[in-house]
């Protein structure tokens, strides 16, 4: 009678712990949908133009026609050098690596996050050898030796009933999304440089084969004066000037040198190679000034480029904490549960057969709560740092998107100024070398001194080396124009 009134009554718990944990299941797939926080909804960002103002159909030199794919968007230059030389830096550029290592690590801080959403298992094995004291009170074995074995296996689940974990995963994919923004922004601005340093070094040989033909051109100028200073036909102040003009040219080859090196150094850096062994083989630089206009509304800025999609998603992540920080004002509630085998002095040999017999089993299960009752404000302080890190990542984000209608803009108005320029110089070039010319026959003709041929020298010299520059800053201002809007696009050829 006893022992079946024992058995009813265990028989009784048992029920009511089953009925406890399902009702603890039911309750956390009803309260599964609550969330605490405030839902994401993206703020604006500043009063969007219906236009860019620096585009003007009266200034449009060139617009690329082909369809280009925004990774590969150097194409519009038609120079295999180029894409051959952004291809290696996309491949071995370190702080591109550096930013791909960044976003494994958000990836995977994300997955941590996502792993709370699942129960926890383990198991563990324990084996002790202990003397229990002859006087203590109760159980163990009062003076003696002995073993004992545990085998457990632990099982733990939080119930997300506030949307504590739920907000985590959320902050940690946000976090990983922006980041995943931010190796694009890498890309770009690392795709960017190494245009801008080609086309340096392009306009740097362009400049030396410039100085290279303006010096042969001095030389046989000073064979010619030294000729006619032989003759007594002209003073020696004469051979001076045309040997200054000379000199100066030739001074100016070391410092092209210079700068080329420093390009070129940095070229190697940004392919991901050694200095020493990297070079850029000469080539003037031959491509024709061109100008680009962005075919995108303004609008559509907000969504190409990278650091605005990472400012915003940033924006989603700190949004999210907030609703970790309100989540822990509540009570967390866990489900655990323990089971195993253990077992002391096994047998008189110390044999282990008896560890995972029956009678060795144990079991523990059961809920446990959580709620702060005092932190001394540390909840309210937690939540008040998590909004006003969102107010701040709202601000970074609009300054964000003010900074990028200002660079385009920019780089709109430098393509229209360049362009303008570079047909004043190209104008100036011309009388330049009429000039010259002129200088030069009024200086056979014995009718003017030397002064006058290195003046008009040194004046067209200085022109064209102007002009070679600007052919160069325009082609800069390209790549700046398309960094700006985030990288290429695509436009339909036009009939």
């Amino acid at each position: 009678m006893k022992t079946r009134l024992q058995a009813t009554c265990l028989l009784t718990r048992r029920c009511r712990l089953i009925i406890f944990f399902l009702a603890m299941l039911v309750m956390a797939m009803v309260m599964s949908s609550c969330t605490l926080g405030p839902n994401y909804q993206r703020p604006e960002a500043t009063t969007i133009p219906p236009a860019y103002t620096g585009v003007s159909d009266e200034w449009k030199i060139a617009a690329p026609q082909a369809h280009l794919p925004k990774g590969n968007w150097w194409k519009i230059f038609d120079d295999p050098e180029l894409s051959r030389l952004e291809s290696e830096a996309t491949e071995a550029n370190q702080d591109l690596k550096a930013a791909y290592a960044r976003f494994n690590q958000a990836r995977a801080v994300a997955d941590v996050a996502r792993s709370g959403l699942f129960p926890r298992l383990g198991v563990s094995f324990q084996a002790v050898e202990q003397y229990d004291s002859e006087n203590r009170v109760v159980g163990g074995k009062p003076g003696k030796t002995y073993d004992t074995f545990t085998l457990p296996f632990d099982l733990s689940y939080e119930l997300d009933l506030w949307g504590r974990v739920r907000r985590l995963v959320e902050s940690a994919t946000a976090q990983a999304q922006a980041v995943a923004d931010d190796v694009e922004s890498v890309k770009l601005a690392v795709q960017a440089e190494v245009a801008a340093d080609y086309f340096a070094i392009r306009s740097l040989d362009a400049d030396k084969a410039l100085l290279l033909s303006s010096i042969e051109v001095y030389r046989k100028s000073l064979e010619l004066v030294r000729n006619r200073r032989a003759g007594g036909m002209v003073s020696d102040l004469d051979v001076a000037q045309a040997e200054t003009v000379l000199k100066t040219a030739e001074a100016q080859l070391s410092d092209n040198a210079l700068q080329r090196a420093k390009f070129e150094h940095a070229l190697a850096v940004l392919t991901g190679k050694n200095a020493s062994l990297f070079h850029v083989p000469e080539r003037p630089l031959t491509l024709e000034p061109i100008l680009v206009v962005p075919t995108s509304l303004p609008s559509e800025l907000l969504e190409r480029r990278p650091d605005i999609a990472a400012s915003e998603r940033r924006m989603a992540a700190a949004n999210a904490n907030i609703g970790v920080a309100t989540a822990a004002f509540f009570p967390t509630i866990k489900l655990g549960a323990q089971a195993g085998f253990w077992s002391g002095d096994l047998s008189a040999n110390r044999d282990m057969s008896n560890l995972f017999e029956w009678p060795s089993r144990f079991w523990a299960v059961g809920p446990s709560l959580t709620l702060p009752l005092f932190q001394g404000g540390q909840l309210t302080a937690n939540l008040r740092q998590a909004k006003a890190a969102y107010e701040e990542t709202v601000a970074r984000y609009r300054q964000t998107v003010l900074n990028a209608f200002a660079e385009v803009e920019n780089n709109l108005v430098a393509e229209h100024l360049l362009a303008r320029q570079y047909e004043d110089v190209t104008a100036a070039l011309m009388s330049a070398r009429k000039q010259l010319e002129v200088a030069s026959n009024r200086y056979k003709a014995g009718l003017v001194t030397y002064l006058e041929v290195a003046t008009a020298q040194n004046t067209t010299l200085g022109i064209e080396r102007s002009a070679m520059r600007l052919r160069a800053q325009q082609l800069v201002a390209v790549v700046s124009l398309i960094k700006s809007l985030g990288g290429g696009w695509q436009q339909a050829n036009k009939d």
